[in-house]
């Protein structure tokens, strides 16, 4: 713990865990789906759900969801701002099994009608642990630049990419791997140091046996993401 996490984050407040970290997953959710969802379905669990209306949460994940961070003076209208964009919402209470009690679970559209689902909790000064990503288990901070790779689950699929990043000079922090099933799509979590370029992310997309390639970038200002491309 350092004295980031004692103090908390620069917020609008009440609440590190309840506004600064529903925030995060908003943008978190945004950042991956690679776009400005037009449309958001949000589900809140635990605290999030007994307590989240009396600290903001539910206007914290509607402006992370259009790109405000957890310091923007906007949150607290983030309702009437997301009415400005026709970001189209809804907003209730769900139980989960087995999640932290600060879970909110989220299905976000695009324009073109590019779909997410991310579970998310928040835990505390800010910080969050993606749980779950399209019914997929998965384990991420966005403490790291972060690519999350589906890819055909077969022999030398993960030697392929990682060899494609050791070329690139590009350090594993972290990985994880999930499947639905053998021989079905599988999903590569690669946490990394170094920022990847554009360039170096279409690298990977060309690799035989991937189907789409996200990126989420730290080192961004914005928390880029490049868009999924699926094959």
């Amino acid at each position: 713990m350092d004295i980031f996490d004692i103090l908390g984050p620069i917020m609008v407040g009440p609440s590190s865990s309840h506004t600064a970290g529903a925030a995060r997953i908003g943008q978190m959710a945004r950042a991956l789906l690679g776009s400005q969802p037009v449309k958001a379905r949000i589900h809140l669990h635990g605290s999030f759900a007994e307590t989240g209306a009396g600290h903001g949460t539910d206007r914290a994940l509607v402006g992370g969801l259009l790109g405000m961070k957890p310091d923007d003076l906007r949150i607290p209208f983030a309702f009437d701002e997301a009415e400005k964009v026709g970001l189209d919402y809804e907003i209730d209470t769900v139980e989960l099994r087995d999640a932290h009690p600060n879970t909110a679970l989220l299905e976000v559209w695009d324009g073109s009608g590019k779909q997410l689902q991310m579970q998310a909790a928040s835990l505390g000064g800010g910080r969050i642990v993606v749980t779950q990503l399209d019914g997929i288990a998965v384990n991420f901070t966005g403490s790291y630049n972060t690519l999350l790779i589906r890819n055909q689950d077969e022999y030398g699929a993960v030697a392929a990419v990682t060899g494609q990043l050791s070329r690139m000079r590009i350090n594993v922090a972290n990985m994880s791997l999930c499947r639905h099933k053998r021989g079905g799509d599988a999903l590569m979590v690669i946490e990394t140091d170094q920022h990847l370029r554009p360039l170096q992310v279409d690298t990977l997309r060309r690799i035989s046996g991937i189907l789409s390639v996200t990126y989420y970038d730290k080192e961004e200002e914005e928390n880029a993401s490049f868009d999924t491309v699926d094959r």
